[in-house]
């Protein structure tokens, strides 16, 4: 399949014409469970309803965010494909996602264009899935019109659910669409979510809220008013907590009111480490000109400071000094993140591999010993 790979920043991916006929055969249509006690039901079929049937047999899955497909803007849509006949049917991309690593083999000189293998399974459908349907429909009604339509895809590859999802609430975070806003609702608020995803995002929200978090209104929710600048991503900071919290082994994740001390604990041991971490920067600290605030280097001291946690946690009286003690050699480390040049000193492959490497960095001039993945 032919393909262009797009590069934007770490990001990797590729835009597709995609034939409607063999796109359709590679699509899964989902929608998700989403309020406590509640769920999205499909709406109950008509025997001559071919709409409402295709609506009431889309897949059921708990880790699903997608909304209930509108019966009505379907319908629109296929009324639009049948009376277009100068405007292009379909003129904006459908994101497609799929979290298998796709094959890029470049053609001749020009790296940016060749041939890019299809999944195994099935693409889920990050944004697009009402136009899909509705060609879905538009398909079984015009075969002869719909083989001679190519879709425009993005396709993103080779990354976790939490992806899809992040993308997901960014295209969608509008009034005018969803007032779901924070990634970290998807977790918190919701019935299925497991417990180890819910005390991730209890911590993420003290973060937020907590009056004496270092990281008070400088998390970017997608919505939020604050007009202070935003140092990291809601959804990044949710993955790093969640790479904490996750189970190891057979090990159990508090719930209930235990769920709630575990979030606390967790939540006053980034507080502390930042707090020595601030002292310890010092004037690189909240810099325009330096990298330490901002999410590569953030998500880097979050691991070295449960690494820290682990080794010099208690008492925590005196935490905060005691910490500050540990990391004061990271103030002979402000050149290396100046932000000129900070991607040529740090030079890796993608943002997942910088950011282990500034955290090997920091914990060598720290002493800290990391904890094996």
């Amino acid at each position: 399949m032919l393909a262009t790979q797009i590069r934007q920043k770490d990001s990797v991916f590729y835009f597709v014409a995609y034939p409607a006929e063999a796109l359709l055969r590679k699509v899964r249509f989902i929608s998700r469970y989403y309020m406590e006690g509640e769920t999205i039901e499909a709406e109950e079929a008509k025997a001559d309803d071919e709409i409402a049937k295709f609506i009431s047999g889309i897949e059921r899955h708990d880790k699903a965010f997608q909304r209930q497909l509108s019966k009505r803007k379907v319908a629109q849509i296929e009324n639009f494909y049948e009376t277009a006949e100068k405007q292009p049917p379909i003129p904006g991309s459908v994101l497609l996602f799929t979290a298998e690593r796709l094959r890029f083999t470049p053609l001749g000189e020009n790296k940016t264009a060749g041939i890019i293998t299809e999944p195994d399974q099935k693409f889920l459908v990050i944004d697009g899935q009402h136009r899909l349907a509705a060609l879905h429909f538009y398909q079984q009604k015009h075969p002869a019109e719909a083989a001679n339509i190519h879709v425009p895809c993005m396709i993103f590859d080779s990354r976790s659910d939490d992806f899809a999802t992040e993308m997901f609430v960014i295209i969608n975070s509008t009034p005018t669409r969803i007032n779901k806003s924070h990634l970290v609702d998807l977790y918190e608020r919701v019935s299925w979510a497991a417990p180890d995803r819910k005390l991730a995002a209890r911590v993420v929200s003290m973060l937020y809220d907590e009056g004496d978090s270092p990281l008070r209104y400088r998390i970017n929710r997608l919505g939020g008013r604050s007009k202070q600048a935003k140092w990291i991503l809601q959804a990044e900071l949710f993955n790093e907590v969640h790479r904490e919290v996750r189970p190891k082994g057979r090990a159990a994740v508090p719930e209930g009111s235990a769920g709630v001390a575990e979030a606390r604990r967790k939540y006053e041991v980034i507080r502390d480490f930042l707090k020595a971490a601030e002292k310890a920067w010092g004037q690189a600290w909240g810099s325009a000109t330096s990298m330490v605030t901002r999410a590569v280097t953030i998500k880097a001291m979050i691991r070295v400071a449960f690494d820290l946690a682990r080794e010099d946690g208690i008492p925590v009286e005196g935490r905060v000094q005691r910490w500050h003690q540990r990391l004061k050699p990271w103030a002979d480390m402000r050149p290396a993140f100046k932000a000129d040049g900070f991607y040529e000193r740090f030079a890796a492959k993608g943002e997942v591999e910088r950011v282990e490497k500034v955290r090997k960095e920091l914990s060598k001039a720290a002493g800290i010993q990391p904890a094996r993945p």
